[in-house]
């Protein structure tokens, strides 16, 4: 299992870039997190970015979110 400071590493902390999709780390009492869909900072808060609501998680960092893979058709 990943440390939590192994963690944060993998991630940023500073001031995200507006309306982009990214990859958040979140915190709770059991420890750190991934959240499983692209969220975005707006408003001055941290947003889903399909549904735009607003996250409720603890957020401790953020990075570029992955870009999904593009699929062919044989």
């Amino acid at each position: 299992m990943a440390t939590r400071q192994h963690r944060l590493s993998e991630f940023n902390g500073g001031a995200p870039p507006h309306d982009r999709p990214l990859q958040l780390l979140c915190e709770d009492h059991n420890g750190t997190y991934v959240l499983p869909y692209p969220c975005q900072w707006n408003d001055a808060a941290w947003r889903h970015c399909g549904s735009l609501q607003p996250i409720e998680a603890k957020v401790v960092g953020w990075r570029e979110a992955p870009t999904p893979p593009i699929r062919t058709t044989p």
